[in-house]
């Protein structure tokens, strides 16, 4: 089996064991996704979801939280770690969409890239769960998988794997296939004891590190 055989089997497995996989931060516009995946950095989607119901009720825009006094901000966002940093970023992003774009979340990847705050991984996710474009978020499960399946081998930097998936992955299916594998990392493929029998993928993964 090559390895894209083997990109094209995952996929083709993922999909019909989690078919409703989606992102699992909650948001119903662009700039909320957008603060929340900073504030996700080192932190579950569990608690950020929480966080933010407070930060948008008391912020409910893009030019009510660029308004927002930084300290004010890290009070809110503070539970989700890095209060600081993540202030600021979030602070200065809003700030940037609201003085150069009106508002909006731009949709191309290397304005999403200049955003205070937003690296690789952001953009990618916004520009797939957001405008639908063809898109590959290598988080921490994606990473993890990817080198364990055998679709990257000994790689584990971020924009690395990601550039080896797009030689293998068709470009529209790397959005939803990032969500599958945090889907199926959490429930399946652990970090410490993967449940390798019974799993979709057991063989079709090489196992590695297991």
């Amino acid at each position: 089996m090559t390895i894209q055989e083997r990109a094209l089997e995952v996929i083709e497995r993922l999909r019909r064991e989690y078919p409703d996989a989606d992102c699992t931060l909650d948001y119903n516009e662009a700039w909320k996704l957008l603060v929340s995946v900073r504030l996700a950095a080192q932190c579950t989607d569990a608690r950020v979801n929480i966080v933010v119901k407070d930060l948008f009720a008391q912020y409910p825009s893009v030019e009510a939280l660029a308004a927002a006094p930084v300290e004010e901000i890290e009070r809110y966002v503070k539970p989700c770690g890095l209060g600081p940093s993540k202030a600021r970023d979030i602070s200065a992003c809003m700030k940037e969409l609201r003085d150069t774009y009106g508002g909006q979340v731009p949709d191309e990847f290397d304005k999403l890239l200049k955003l205070p705050g937003v690296g690789r991984k952001s953009a990618n996710l916004i520009m797939g769960d957001v405008f639908g474009k063809p898109a590959i978020v290598t988080d921490t499960h994606c990473i993890r998988l990817c080198n364990r399946i055998g679709l990257v081998h000994d790689c584990k930097d971020p924009k690395k794997v990601e550039m080896a998936l797009w030689k293998i992955i068709p470009p529209q299916e790397g959005s939803s296939l990032c969500h599958r594998f945090v889907y199926h990392g959490r429930a399946v493929c652990m970090a410490r004891g993967p449940q390798c029998e019974g799993c979709v993928l057991a063989d079709v993964c090489e196992k590695n590190g297991v």
